[in-house]
């Protein structure tokens, strides 16, 4: 066999292996602001779509919620991984920061940091590994408001909840089934939050922004993604 075919095969057989290794679907990495309101959310949304946990591995930051501290430990997290919470170094495809503007005065510097990192992250097939902000000016509240109403100005975070609760009378940063009462007007609230990000970004504030129907998108159709690649 001449050398050519010899350097061709071993390139296929290097792909093939590559191929053989990767999940059927991409992993994806989400470290939340709060240790309640969005991780049980994101984690109701896992579970309701039968997502596996390998797939879709969700935590909050463990050195804080300033943004640029969730940012800090999303980046720790990918590259050394955690024993304790069952997650792989560089076992991702995508890595997901969620984060409130709120009153952090680090918010723009996280927001620095992810634009920074973004293409820097390499996963354990050699791979860029997306590293996107999911940001809510000024609360998650306002992404779940957005499921009943438009909101086109500025609104202060206590504002946002305050109104939240006409619609969902008991709800709290405790609820475990924010997902259930609010995906039959998931359409309703993803065209009032594009609405929202034809005229404004996660550096307009204090105009009201959300992009988590990105996030929900992705993981609502992450079994999809599985199917077509099996």
């Amino acid at each position: 066999m001449g050398k050519d075919n010899q350097s061709r095969v071993r390139q296929a057989n290097k792909l093939k292996r590559k191929s053989s290794s990767r999940s059927p679907a991409d992993r994806i990495l989400i470290v939340t602001e709060g240790s309640k309101t969005e991780p049980l959310y994101l984690k109701e949304i896992r579970i309701f779509h039968k997502l596996s946990t390998a797939n879709v591995s969700v935590h909050h930051s463990g050195y804080g919620t300033c943004p640029l501290n969730i940012v800090n430990y999303a980046i720790d997290l990918f590259k050394n991984g955690s024993i304790e919470d069952g997650v792989n170094p560089k076992a991702f495809e995508k890595v997901f920061v969620v984060f409130d503007r709120d009153e952090h005065k680090k918010y723009f510097s996280a927001l620095e940091k992810v634009q920074s990192n973004a293409k820097k992250l390499k996963n354990d097939l050699r791979e860029v590994a997306e590293l996107k902000a999911i940001v809510n000016v000024p609360c998650f509240e306002l992404w779940l408001l957005l499921h009943y109403e438009e909101v086109k100005a500025p609104i202060h975070r206590h504002e946002a909840y305050r109104r939240l609760k006409t619609y969902i009378q008991n709800y709290d940063k405790g609820c475990t089934d924010t997902y259930s009462k609010t995906r039959d007007d998931y359409g309703k609230a993803k065209v009032n939050a594009m609405k929202l990000s034809e005229v404004n970004t996660p550096w307009t504030e204090p105009e009201s922004y959300t992009n988590v129907f990105e996030l929900v998108d992705l993981l609502v159709n992450l079994n999809s993604q599985n199917r077509s690649n099996n």
